[in-house]
């Protein structure tokens, strides 16, 4: 019998405002691997916990933001892309008014922040790719 040792993560990828204005909440990593890097929200997926469920539940723990809903982007699951062992993450994506919305970095994230994504240059784990892809497929040109 054939027995893996594949962990599933769920992140959360949330955007305010439009063009040069353009803003996705990060969290500041607290530990290895990448420790004080920026990263996009998320975690590992409990054994009972729907994908999107637990997307929703690693935001809020990591930054204090509540979303009622998101939406899947893409799975990203090549392997190499997590030193601690192989790891599948399912990627979701949400709209907010970063106005509107207190952040804090809580959990395993040292902060939180509103980060231009026009400045955005390098990022922990494989999350540019995420960014990327977001940024080609589902964040409003204007």
């Amino acid at each position: 019998m054939l027995i893996q040792n594949i962990k599933l993560a769920a992140d959360a990828m949330v955007f305010s405002g439009r063009g040069d204005t353009l803003q996705i909440l990060l969290v500041r990593r607290k530990y290895e691997p990448y420790k004080g890097m920026w990263a996009i929200p998320g975690g590992f997926v409990e054994d009972d916990e729907e994908l999107e469920a637990a997307a929703i539940r690693e935001l809020q723990e990591e930054t204090g933001l509540v979303v009622p809903a998101m939406t899947q982007l893409h799975t990203f699951g090549k392997v190499g892309r997590d030193s601690r062992g192989r790891t599948v993450t399912v990627t979701y994506y949400a709209f907010a008014d970063a106005a509107a919305q207190q952040v804090l970095g809580g959990d395993d994230a040292a902060e939180a922040e509103w980060v231009f994504v026009k400045g955005i240059t390098e990022l922990a784990f494989d999350h540019m790719e995420m960014l990327d892809m977001a940024m080609k497929t589902v964040v409003p040109k204007v």
